[in-house]
């Protein structure tokens, strides 16, 4: 008896599972933050304390005063360069130059000099440094990167264009032609245009047409109106008169 109430009395030892599973902290937890309101976060950003910035330690140096570069005369050359390239030019393009070889910048130089057209280079700096004073100063987003400059003394678009395909690595930007600013589409637009010359034939011929048919008409209306006249006069007159009233018979004695 006092055996089996010794046995009850003295647990045994706990049994543990060979996989026992874990369950995590962050999988735990079911509680989100709540978003703030947009309203609130804007108040929050407008309403932040931006504390001043710390002046300098007492004692300390201030720093020197920053000296203007004055510019160097080749940087004065170049600048009065550019400015007799946009004066004596009406066709001013703007392109740029993706890693063109040597070799190919020289055919295209070649292909551009039949037409009369010149290839001109020059630094952004000195571009950068002209185009801001000047009547083109909408061109200086242009000049980003290697640029190149098509000119010629005629704007000359269509010429242009087809020597440019022959030329991948130069992407054509924008152009002043006739001190009109134009971008790609415009400059394509123009290079649809008919030729001045054929423009001023039909403007000729248009304007002597309107002027023949002017004179035609004066002409006509006068001799129809003097025609109309002197058939009123003949009608009038006391022989046609005569002539139109009929025979009258004899009278009865």
């Amino acid at each position: 008896m006092a055996a089996t109430l010794c046995g009850k009395l003295i647990t045994r030892p706990a049994w543990l599972p060979l996989a026992q599973s874990v369950r995590h902290g962050s999988k735990a937890v079911t509680r989100h933050r709540k978003p703030v309101h947009f309203l609130k976060q804007k108040l929050l950003a407008v309403t932040e304390y931006i504390p001043p910035k710390p002046g300098p330690p007492p004692g300390a140096l201030a720093p020197p005063p920053k000296r203007e570069q004055e510019e160097s005369g080749l940087m004065r050359i170049l600048k009065r360069d550019i400015e007799a390239v946009f004066k004596d030019n009406k066709m001013v393009a703007v392109a740029q130059n993706n890693s063109t070889t040597a070799e190919d910048m020289l055919l295209l130089k070649h292909r551009l000099k039949k037409h009369n057209i010149n290839v001109k280079f020059f630094p952004n700096q000195v571009t950068r440094a002209f185009l801001p004073g000047s009547p083109y100063r909408n061109m200086e987003t242009l000049f980003v990167g290697p640029t190149v400059l098509l000119v010629s003394k005629e704007p000359k678009v269509k010429q242009m264009l087809l020597a440019l395909r022959g030329s991948p690595q130069i992407v054509l930007l924008g152009a002043s032609i006739e001190n009109t600013l134009l971008s790609r589409q415009g400059i394509l637009a123009y290079s649809k245009l008919p030729a001045i010359t054929t423009t001023q034939g039909e403007l000729v011929g248009s304007l002597t047409l309107m002027t023949s048919q002017t004179a035609s008409m004066l002409r006509h209306h006068p001799a129809h109106l003097s025609a109309l006249l002197q058939q009123y006069i003949k009608q009038q007159s006391p022989e046609a008169s005569a002539e139109q009233s009929p025979a009258q018979p004899p009278e009865a004695v």
